[in-house]
Formats: structure tokens, C-alpha cells, sequence
């Protein structure tokens, strides 16, 4: 069941512009697309948001020097030991 918090009222804009489209621009794309104007709103959104949000929650910022040093010394533990037996490299 829907809600009045679940409901949102558009106005459509007198003429289509990069802020907003008149209404017969949204008949006519559920037309083409075959779909409910509400959809066509819905579809509309879901890009906006996959365009202007982040896809992750933001971290917290750079690693202190105390936090890289532990980085490093866990590290260490996994790198290998002992003598280079062949190198190459692409760039020589």
C-alpha cells in the first residue's frame, strides 16, 4: 500500500530543457520504450543517481603514519626472502 511519504507530485515544464521535460516528452518516450510513464520516471532517476552518488561510503581519509608503519610491517612479513635469481622488465 502506498503512503503519502511514498507518493512524490512532478509538475512537468512548459517547454523540454536540461532542467526538465514538458509532459508529451515523457508520453513519448513510454511509448517508444513501451512502458508506463511512471516507469519512464523511475528509469530516469535510477541514471541520474548512478551517475551523481557515490558507489561506495567515503573512507576516512588518509593513513596516519602510525597506520602506514603497521601497513608496511605486515607486509614485510610476506614479501620474499633470499637471493634474485632472474629479473626483467618491459621497459628496458
Amino acid at each position: 500500500m502506498t503512503t503519502a511519504s511514498d507518493s512524490l507530485l512532478l509538475k512537468f515544464r512548459p517547454t523540454d530543457s536540461v532542467l526538465g521535460v514538458t509532459r508529451k516528452t515523457v508520453k513519448d518516450m513510454a511509448k517508444r520504450l513501451g512502458v508506463p510513464e511512471t516507469q519512464v520516471v523511475h528509469l530516469a532517476l535510477a541514471r541520474l543517481a548512478e551517475e551523481t552518488l557515490p558507489a561506495y561510503e567515503a573512507d576516512d581519509g588518509p593513513l596516519t603514519a602510525q597506520q602506514l608503519s603497521a601497513v608496511k610491517a605486515a607486509a614485510n612479513k610476506h614479501l620474499p626472502k633470499g637471493k634474485v635469481l632472474s629479473e626483467s622488465s618491459l621497459f628496458s
